[in-house]
Order: structure tokens, then C-alpha cells, then sequence
């Protein structure tokens, strides 16, 4: 019997810095091609430097084997385009790609972009854009599609994607209609890792951070030298949370503290702005225990926060290895 495998797509954490994205974003990717990640997660917004797309391109050209989670936005593109950058990918590169679907952005710049859906009315629109993306990728023949938001008539995408190539989509979000879409449509479901660790672990993918070292004491307090409280950066949070209708933010920011809890739960990065999860922290074999126990819920798909650095990856490495899932 095949051994469970998790599959990780680590994420950059948190940089303002538009002159050293791109450098950190591919020094990321290349170590994760090299250690066997499956690819990178790769942001989508009005505020992310670099268009996830182009992103893409550039870090599959620049590796052997990564598959790309892309973030997409209805409120970017249509179906159609996105079906079709999948599909150029794959021509390109004969690797599949990953879909991360969002609706989320700041409410500014929904109103800068005119998009004045309701949040549920936007997870409507994403559940339709995902079932006419299917829809384009898979079929011989032309595709009528009618929704609310989408209308297709005869359209057909060229050449038809192999059955191998076809991406995996995921969605992300606490709320009743992320939930509610994710099972129409039998995406990967996402959350972010409870301050309990497993308590309602009902999804099969999380996304967390992962700061470790050999010894549990060892990594607190590297940790905390690495993540420093701020009061500025706690306040750039509060002004983000001004400005976004998201659940799952709400749920993180709410009532919790930036204390680092005896089992390893971690909300400081988030709480300060240089992340956007919280991260688990202790010794390779506490954090390897804690990953296998999620596994044997159910856990098949982690996007994991990481500090842009060669030897915290390595680290991060070696916690994962102690899984034996990875």
C-alpha cells in the first residue's frame, strides 16, 4: 500500500518590497523544486507586484517539476482566459497547474474596479466560473453554459486538455457560502489551522507556517528574534481589517492574542503583518507528530508560510520529513 503523501505549496511570507519579490519568490521556488514541494502559491491582487500568470510562466521555466498554485479572482478575468492560460501552461511545459479561488481583495479595490456583488453573491460567481473552467478544459465539443454571471454559447477551447493535465482547484474561506461552493463543486476545501490545533479538522487542506528547529525551547525563542511584536505593524493590520469583508480574517483577528501557546500555536505573524496565517512552532519531531496526526484526519494539501531564507527552509524540511508524509 502507497504511503500518504502531503502535498505542500510553500508561500513567501508577507514582503513589501517590490525590488526584492521576484528574487525571494524564485529562491523559494527553485529550493522547493529541488525538495520536492509540489509547486509554489503564487498571490493574486491589486496590491501583489507581479501578475500571478506571469508569475507562473517564469517559475516553470526556471524549474523541472513545479506545479504553480495560482490564485484566481472572477473579478480579474473571465473563465475562458483563465482556461486558456491553463491550457498554454501545459502545452509550454507538459506539467499541470493549481487553482487557488478567491473572491477576496480589499473592499477599495472591489469599488475601484466597479465590482459591487455582495460576498455571497461573489462565492456564486466563483462557483460558476469553476464549473464553466471545467467545463472549457475538458470537453470535445463546444460548450453552452448559462448562469448568473456567465453565458457561454458554442465556445470551445483548443486543443482539448489531457486528462493528466487538468488542474486542481481549491477554495479558501470560513464563510457559509465558501463552504457551501467548495462542496457543489468538490474543490479542495481550505481553512486556516485552529488555535486547538485539530478541533474541527474536517477539510483536507490547511494553511499554516511552520518555524522549527531541533529542540522545542530552541525554536520559541529563535521564533520570537525572527517575528517581532510592533506596535506599527499591528497597526497596519487593524487598517487592513478596515478594509476587508473577509471571514476567515475576521475569525483570526478576533479575541486572539499574540502570545505563542503551549501546543505550538503561533498568531503573532499574523497579528503584525508579516504573515497572513498563523504558524505552528516547536522541534522537527513535535511538528512531524502534529502533521502526521492531520494526515490520519485527513489533511492531503498544505500552503505553508516561509520565511524566505536557505536555512529556515531547511529547517522547515526537516519538520516536514519527520511527518513521514512528506
Amino acid at each position: 500500500m502507497t504511503q500518504p503523501r502531503l502535498r505542500v505549496f510553500p508561500a513567501i511570507s508577507r514582503n513589501r518590497d517590490a525590488g526584492k519579490y521576484v528574487g525571494e519568490l524564485m529562491r523559494v521556488a527553485q529550493f522547493a523544486d529541488r525538495n520536492g514541494f509540489e509547486g509554489i502559491l503564487l498571490f493574486e491582487g491589486n496590491d501583489v507586484f507581479v501578475e500571478p500568470w506571469a508569475m507562473a510562466q517564469h517559475v516553470m521555466a526556471a524549474t523541472t517539476r513545479s506545479s504553480p498554485l495560482i490564485a484566481v479572482n472572477p473579478v480579474y478575468m473571465h473563465p475562458f482566459t483563465a482556461a486558456k492560460f491553463v491550457s498554454s501552461l501545459a502545452q509550454l511545459h507538459g506539467r499541470k497547474v493549481y487553482l487557488n479561488m478567491i473572491t477576496g481583495t480589499a473592499v477599495s479595490d472591489l469599488q475601484g474596479l466597479g465590482d459591487d456583488q455582495s460576498h455571497a453573491d461573489r462565492y456564486i460567481r466563483l462557483g460558476e466560473f469553476v464549473g464553466l473552467m471545467r467545463q472549457l478544459l475538458a470537453s470535445p465539443r463546444p460548450v453552452n453554459f448559462e448562469g448568473r454571471f456567465y453565458r457561454a454559447h458554442h465556445l470551445q477551447l483548443r486543443p482539448r486538455l489531457p486528462a493528466e493535465l487538468m488542474p486542481e482547484f481549491l477554495i479558501a474561506g470560513q464563510s457559509e457560502a465558501a463552504q457551501r461552493v467548495a462542496k457543489e463543486t468538490g474543490c479542495i476545501k481550505m481553512q486556516m489551522l485552529p488555535p486547538d490545533l485539530d478541533r474541527g479538522l474536517s477539510v483536507s487542506g490547511m494553511n499554516f507556517g511552520i518555524f522549527a528547529r531541533e529542540g522545542r525551547e530552541e525554536a520559541r525563542q529563535a521564533a520570537k528574534l525572527r517575528f517581532r511584536d510592533n506596535p506599527d505593524d499591528r497597526e497596519l493590520l487593524v487598517l487592513t481589517m478596515e478594509n476587508t469583508d473577509s471571514v476567515w480574517k475576521r475569525h483570526l483577528y478576533a479575541g486572539q492574542s499574540g502570545e505563542l501557546g503551549d501546543n505550538g500555536y503561533w498568531l503573532l505573524p499574523f497579528l503584525t503583518f508579516q504573515a497572513d496565517c498563523p504558524y505552528l512552532v516547536g522541534s522537527y519531531r513535535e511538528i512531524g507528530a502534529k502533521l502526521k496526526d492531520f494526515a490520519a484526519k485527513g489533511l492531503t494539501t498544505v500552503m505553508l508560510d516561509m520565511v524566505a531564507d536557505e536555512a529556515e527552509m531547511q529547517h522547515v524540511c526537516k519538520a516536514l520529513a519527520a511527518s513521514g508524509m512528506f
